[in-house]
C-alpha cells in the first residue's frame, strides 16, 4: 500500500538478517566528528571483556584504538573496504607480544608508514594516543575489543553491514517508509540499530540546516516502538530537543517510564518531555 501511495521502502531486520536491506554505517562518514559519534554509539552499547570493561582506562584506549582504525579506513582505504570486516581484520592482526616490548605486527607497520608520509594524520594522532595508553596493557584492551565485537563473527551480520541500501541520508528528501524490525527478547544486535537511528538522527539534523535551510522539505515522524530494546542514543537528549524545528518529530513507545529511566539515568525527563506524545503501553 504505501508503494502505490509513492514511497520509498526501507527495512532493517535484525531477526531474520536474510529479510534485511544491507545497512554500512561507514557510508555515512563525513568528518571526523562523525567517525567519534560512531565510536561512542559503538562503546555505549556493547561490553567488552570481564570487570575491566567497566573502567574508565580501559575504555577510553579501547575508544582510540576505534578511532584510529575508522580514521585510518575512512581516509585511506578503498570504499569496498569501509566496512566493520575490515575493521575486525586489522584488530585480528593487532598481535602483541608481552615479553617484547619492541615487537611490531602488521597495523604497526602501516601506522609506521602513515605517520613517515602524513604525520599529522587523524588516525595517526589516535593511534599514536593508543600506543601511550596501552602500554603493557595492550593485549587486555585487544581482548576486550574483540569481546566488544564479538557479534560479527556471525557470518550473516559482516554479511549485512558488507555495503549499504538504506540511503539513510535521502529519507529528509521524499516520502520513505524505514521498517526497523527488532528482537524484544535479546538484545544481542541492539547495538545496530542504535547506530543507525544515531546516524539517522544527526544525517537529517545536518541536511536540514546544511542543505534546506533548517527544514526537511519532507517530515520525518519516527514511531520508536519498544524503545528500550534500540539500545542507546547517545545525546539523545540535545537530539530530540531540537529535532522539531527541522521538521522531524519522534513518539517513543515504552511498557513502562522507567525503562526510560534504566537506558538515560537523568536525561529521562528531558527526552521525555521533548517527546511529541510519550507513550505507556501496559
Amino acid at each position: 500500500m504505501l508503494e502505490k501511495d509513492g514511497y520509498d521502502i526501507k527495512v532493517l531486520n535484525t531477526i531474520n538478517f536474510k529479510k534485511s536491506m544491507h545497512y554500512n554505517p561507514f557510508a555515512y562518514l563525513r568528518s571526523e566528528k562523525d567517525i567519534l559519534k560512531l565510536v561512542q554509539t559503538i562503546i555505549a552499547n556493547t561490553k567488552g571483556e570481564g570487570e575491566k570493561s567497566s573502567e574508565d582506562f580501559w575504555v577510553k584506549a579501547e575508544r582510540l584504538y576505534y578511532t584510529a582504525l575508522i580514521g585510518y579506513l575512512y581516509y585511506e582505504a578503498p570504499e569496498e573496504e569501509q566496512n566493520f570486516e575490515t575493521l575486525l581484520a586489522f584488530i585480528d592482526a593487532s598481535e602483541v607480544r608481552e615479553e617484547d616490548e619492541n615487537f611490531k605486527n602488521a597495523v604497526d607497520y602501516i601506522f609506521d608508514a602513515l605517520e613517515k608520509e602524513k604525520p599529522n594524520h587523524f588516525a595517526v594522532k589516535q593511534y599514536r594516543k593508543y600506543k601511550l595508553a596501552a602500554g603493557k596493557t595492550a593485549k587486555s584492551i585487544l581482548i576486550s575489543c574483540g569481546a566488544r565485537l564479538a557479534p560479527f563473527d556471525i557470518k550473516e551480520l559482516k554479511n549485512l553491514m558488507e555495503y549499504d541500501e538504506m540511503g539513510l541520508d535521502t529519507i529528509g528528501d521524499k516520502k520513505t517508509a524505514l521498517f526497523i524490525i527488532i528482537s524484544d527478547t535479546d538484545d544481542t544486535f541492539n547495538f545496530v540499530v542504535a547506530m543507525m537511528y544515531t546516524q539517522l538522527f544527526n544525517l537529517l539534523c545536518d541536511k536540514a540546516d546544511d542543505v534546506y535551510g533548517g527544514r526537511l522539505p519532507v517530515h520525518v515522524r519516527c514511531l520508536l516502538d519498544e524503545f528500550s530494546n534500540i539500545g542507546q542514543i547517545p545525546k539523545f537528549e540535545k537530539l530530540i530537543a531540537t529535532i522539531r524545528s527541522r521538521e522531524i518529530s519522534a513518539s517513543i513507545i515504552l511498557q513502562a517510564k522507567s525503562q526510560l529511566k534504566a537506558i538515560y539515568k537523568d536525561n529521562a525527563d528531558t527526552i521525555s518531555g521533548n517527546c511529541v506524545r510519550p507513550e505507556v503501553v501496559n
